[in-house]
């Protein structure tokens, strides 16, 4: 498996704020309106010189409490994703992988890992409607938060993922634009130091996932 050490986090942060995915809730075949380049696309994992930090994010979590992000996972191991429950394909692709994974690690390693899933679509996404479609789309750890919408694009964005509000067409069919990277933060630095694209598969994160919980390059 290749990987790519970026020499410059600002340049990724504007490539990647370019890949968003055209979700429908009504439409599997949506595809994403913009790519980073192909030389990208081929790595599952991409090592940052320039981490992220952790971005001011304070939500509510499927229990319908506040969460602070940045407080909630400090000091762990940390896998974020901006999606939402009605997209038909990315979305729950990528829990699914991320919760196969998890499947491969001891007990010990799966209660150090934090999962966590930022709705674009709060509007729909309640507390309680994360709350059930985390466990069947994932696992039962994962974290689920929501919120109001520029909250969580002011979030996004700290990460270099731009997101879009749902957009109802002509048609009734609720589309949603939305970055597909899932950052991975090091328990020993708090920072974003690994990003993945869609592409990556169980198998990629199943590799990763014992580095990453140490703090470790992939």
């Amino acid at each position: 498996m290749r990987k790519k050490t970026v020499t410059s986090a600002a340049a990724l942060a504007v490539a990647a704020a370019l890949t968003l995915s055209a979700c429908s809730s009504d439409d599997a075949s949506s595809k994403p309106i913009a790519d980073v380049s192909a030389s990208a696309k081929t790595q599952a994992a991409t090592v940052l010189d320039q981490p992220f930090k952790k971005p001011n994010l304070v939500l509510t979590d499927t229990k319908g409490k506040s969460y602070d992000f940045r407080e909630r996972t400090e000091g762990k191991p940390t896998l974020v994703y901006f999606g939402y429950t009605n997209c038909p394909d990315v979305c729950p692709l990528t829990m699914s992988n991320i919760a196969i994974a998890m499947k491969s690690l001891s007990e010990a390693d799966r209660e150090k890992l934090q999962v966590v899933f930022v709705t674009t679509d709060p509007e729909r996404d309640t507390s309680a409607e994360l709350a059930k479609w985390l466990p069947s789309a994932g696992d039962p750890s994962f974290i689920g938060l929501t919120g109001d919408f520029p909250t969580i694009q002011a979030g996004a964005r700290q990460l270099g993922i731009g997101i879009d509000a749902p957009k109802k067409e002509k048609n009734g069919t609720v589309v949603s634009m939305h970055g597909t990277q899932v950052i991975a933060f090091s328990p020993k630095t708090d920072a974003g130091y690994v990003l993945y694209g869609e592409d990556a598969t169980a198998d990629d994160y199943a590799k990763d996932l014992p580095k990453i919980i140490k703090g470790e390059n992939p």
